[in-house]
């Protein structure tokens, strides 16, 4: 079923088919309950171009989603087919979404780490001195 184009997309890259603007336009895919990409989120697990039957080019995504019951699972494979469809050269596009391994916060960027507030270094802070007590 076609998908209308959403109005955050970008244009189609101009020029040959290269693996990179495989990676570009997973990048604007973000999880629409988490203003972060798919990529930094960590949800990727492998993105291929090979030589499709028609002589076109065939794209693969193994990727995972945050929880297996995600409410926006269909709509994240979706936008990702909809996006690399419009790829040069691109005639066929595989998604295949797994939970193994599970997702979990380590895979994610340390840019989506910090976007989301998450402290990257995790270990205890030092504790305040002088006669003032910090209150976390």
């Amino acid at each position: 079923m076609p998908i209308p184009n959403s109005s955050k997309d970008i244009a189609p890259p101009l020029g040959p088919f290269r693996d990179q603007m495989i990676w570009d336009q997973l990048k604007t895919v973000c999880d629409p309950e988490i203003p972060v990409n798919i990529v930094d989120l960590g949800l990727i697990y492998a993105a291929t171009a090979a030589e499709a039957a028609d002589g076109g080019k065939r794209i693969e995504v193994r990727m995972t989603l945050t929880a297996p019951g995600c409410s926006m699972s269909d709509v994240i494979k979706a936008e990702v087919e909809r996006k690399l469809a419009r790829l040069p050269e691109v005639t066929e596009v595989s998604v295949d979404i797994t939970f193994d391994p599970p997702w979990d916060k380590s895979k994610m960027s340390e840019a989506a780490k910090l976007q989301l507030g998450f402290d990257i270094d995790l270990a205890p802070r030092p504790a305040a001195r002088g006669p003032f007590k910090i209150v976390r």
